[in-house]
């Protein structure tokens, strides 16, 4: 992964059209982000397989899974 997280979700769907395709969104929507808006994170994790952590580490400290609960 690169710097950029948004950049690495857009390329491994193949394109901000896909990825708008993915969401039901428009693709002007999706260039419109600078980074993956939470209401999208969870559903970009899925969609690409990329951890939501290492997609927006910022916001790492509220995604407290319970698997990792004993």
């Amino acid at each position: 992964m690169t710097h950029d997280p948004l950049k690495d979700v857009i390329a491994k769907v193949g394109g901000v059209s896909e990825l708008a395709k993915h969401l039901r969104i428009t693709s002007q929507a999706v260039s419109q982000w600078k980074k993956i808006p939470l209401n999208r994170l969870i559903e970009v994790e899925r969609i690409t397989g990329i951890d939501r952590t290492r997609l927006r580490p910022e916001l790492a400290h509220l995604f407290r899974r319970e698997e990792s609960q004993p």
